[in-house]
């Protein structure tokens, strides 16, 4: 069995992304109103609406933040290709809104977000296990744990609504209703999603009224999805959005999401949010446990500072509006192709936030391979990554091996570790081979942490 596991210790020059619109703008089909605008198909009844607030200018500083290279240095390779400048609303049968409700406490930046589906979706997330979870995280298992199915997830910046007692769920209840005021969808449907200060609520006089705007300017284009990749931002440099296709049987199937997520990062999962949209036929039953799975092999496996945060979040929504036959059976060959793509996109967004790291510079990836099993060779990848004396040797480019082997060592698996059947290898370099160690080039192991990434591989037969 194998695995891998990532951490970020390096800031580095990053590209700005273009942000070029798929489809012509249109506001909400769902707002209560008397006079008409705009209309689409939907499973609830249409409604017809004049907006009582701006549209937001998406070309605005406010939405604008550098774009995290996941296309370029951290999507897995495979079948699936990237779709350009495009996020949460590529895949067909979603829309999108941001806004700036002056959540944050400085700055300028917009601060909340709101993905809608045309139709009720399957739908699946996997969340924190800090025992102080945040008012949204518990609003979100108790929303999935009644259906597997949802239409709407909002999410702001600034505030957490974490360790905020009772008030703080009375908010996150009115922040869901204010989402089915304003699109018409039941309050069952809305999914919520916080990040910011532990210990403060958010601050409701500013975003009931952002709730609003964001209901009544949603649309399909690539322009907002970036904007509301921008928005869920907290101390990222950079905003983490990712989109791909993938041939299944003849049909074009699309993935698309966002993440967010520098500091308070570590397994079980840190502080990120992510969002992927899917338009997968998928029912609800087997999407759950490709979520369930894909998590476990993605956003689990990260680590930046060694802190579980109280407002995790990763949720998958798919519309089935592809085209293709619903998959039932998680067996078929058409279910492994989605959940492999599905993997990809959340293994780029993971990625991408511990190359984000809070004073991090390098991003450091363990691959593990001969353990006994998959959740053996987590735990050595996890124990090699996390190792405190392991990050300082790499920020110092001193490619001290035996606290790799070390940290092997020391990782609480199931099977004992037989350190005669020791490989480590770094950057392509052999450190070590069954047990003993290898003369190397030490000049070339430093160049090895010059780049970008660095990556260590153990190996244990």
């Amino acid at each position: 069995s194998s695995s891998s596991f990532s951490s970020w210790m390096r800031k580095v020059t990053v590209e700005k992304s273009c942000l070029v619109p798929r489809n012509s703008s249109a506001r909400s089909p769902f707002r209560r109103g008397n006079i008409g605008v705009g209309v689409q198909r939907c499973a609830t009844p249409t409604r017809i609406y004049a907006a009582s607030t701006t549209k937001p200018d998406y070309s605005s500083p406010d939405f604008e933040l550098a774009h995290a290279p996941i296309e370029k240095q951290l999507l897995p390779n495979g079948p699936w290709k990237v779709i350009p400048n495009a996020g949460v609303t590529a895949p067909e049968g979603f829309q999108v809104s941001a806004y700036k409700a002056g959540l944050r406490k400085s700055g300028t930046r917009a601060d909340c977000a709101l993905i809608v589906a045309d139709e009720s979706c399957s739908c699946a997330g996997v969340f924190t296990l800090n025992a102080v979870c945040a008012a949204p995280v518990q609003f979100c298992k108790k929303q999935l744990e009644v259906k597997s199915t949802s239409r709407a997830i909002l999410i702001n910046a600034g505030q957490a609504n974490a360790a905020t007692g009772v008030l703080g769920d009375e908010d996150a209840m009115t922040c869901a209703k204010a989402v089915s005021d304003v699109t018409g969808l039941d309050s069952s449907d809305v999914l919520l999603m916080s990040t910011g200060v532990i210990g403060r609520r958010i601050k409701m006089d500013k975003f009931v009224p952002a709730i609003q705007a964001l209901g009544e300017h949603l649309e399909r284009s690539d322009a907002a999805s970036m904007a509301a990749a921008t928005s869920i931002c907290t101390t990222d440099v950079v905003r983490k959005t990712l989109a791909i296709e993938v041939d299944i049987n003849g049909t074009k199937v699309k993935f698309g999401g966002m993440s967010k997520g520098s500091g308070m990062i570590h397994p079980n999962m840190g502080t990120m949010l992510a969002v992927v949209t899917s338009d997968a036929n998928v029912s609800p039953d087997v999407w759950t446990k490709m979520v369930k799975r894909v998590g476990t092999k993605s956003f689990n496996q990260i680590s930046v500072d060694g802190d579980t945060s109280t407002n995790d979040s990763l949720v998958c929504f798919a519309s089935g509006r592809s085209g293709m036959k619903q998959i039932t059976d998680e067996n078929s060959p058409e279910a492994k192709q989605v959940e492999e793509a599905l993997n990809a996109i959340n293994l780029g967004l993971a990625k991408a936030i511990a190359w984000d790291g809070e004073g991090a510079t390098c991003l450091f990836e363990t691959n593990v391979k001969g353990a006994k099993d998959d959740e053996d060779a987590r735990t050595i990848a996890r124990s090699v990554i996390c190792s405190s004396l392991l990050k300082a040797a790499i920020f110092g480019h001193d490619p001290n091996w035996g606290r790799i082997a070390c940290a092997a060592g020391y990782a609480k698996t199931k099977s004992a570790l037989d350190q005669n059947r020791l490989n480590i290898a770094m950057g392509g370099i052999t450190l070590m081979k069954d047990g003993q160690p290898v003369d190397f080039d030490e000049k070339k192991s430093v160049d090895v942490f010059e780049g970008n990434n660095v990556e260590a591989r153990y190996r244990s037969c």
